[in-house]
């Protein structure tokens, strides 16, 4: 809350599943250079919303030649930012995602994985800036928590964010 900028990630992605995806009639309207991935979680600035809420020459691009594997929602916004509107963003998400096992999936959580060790390397375990200055707390969500790991996440929880319930 109170951030100047908005949290879309944005990121050209060399491989398949990111240039790999561009569709070659998007040009002149869209350059293979300006093609941008993000991820589905983002957190945007009212004044950025509004401005994409207004575009309607990038959208009818994407309407008409983005078709699988292109996805729009992993790539009209982070690409209209970043051709349009790059001073609104951090180019970063306050969405925590493990990402490491690699493959289309981010990695599940469940009961045996959730401590207060785990939770708190989530919640401070990186340095980013946020609002020009440094931060210890880069994320305020996270993700993909299974159903079984809900018991575990309300017991550690209160442990972790100081609270008595």
């Amino acid at each position: 809350m109170g951030s100047n900028l908005s949290f879309l990630g944005s990121f050209d992605d060399p491989r398949k599943p990111g240039r790999g995806r561009y569709n070659r009639q998007m040009w002149p309207a869209i350059s293979i250079s300006d093609w941008r991935k993000g991820s589905q979680w983002f957190e945007i600035h009212r004044d950025l919303a509004i401005n994409i809420l207004s575009d309607r020459k990038y959208y009818r691009v994407f309407q008409e030649h983005c078709r699988p594997p292109c996805y729009s929602d992993e790539f009209y916004l982070s690409t209209l930012v970043h051709i349009l509107y790059p001073e609104m963003n951090s180019n970063r998400s306050i969405t925590w995602v493990d990402w490491s096992r690699g493959g289309a999936h981010p990695r599940s959580f469940g009961w045996g994985d959730i401590t207060d060790e785990f939770l708190n390397q989530i919640r401070a375990g990186s340095d980013c800036i946020y609002n020009g200055n440094s931060a210890l707390m880069c994320v305020l969500f996270a993700r993909k928590f299974l159903p079984s790991a809900l018991e575990t996440l309300l017991r550690v929880a209160p442990l972790v964010l100081g609270f008595d319930p």
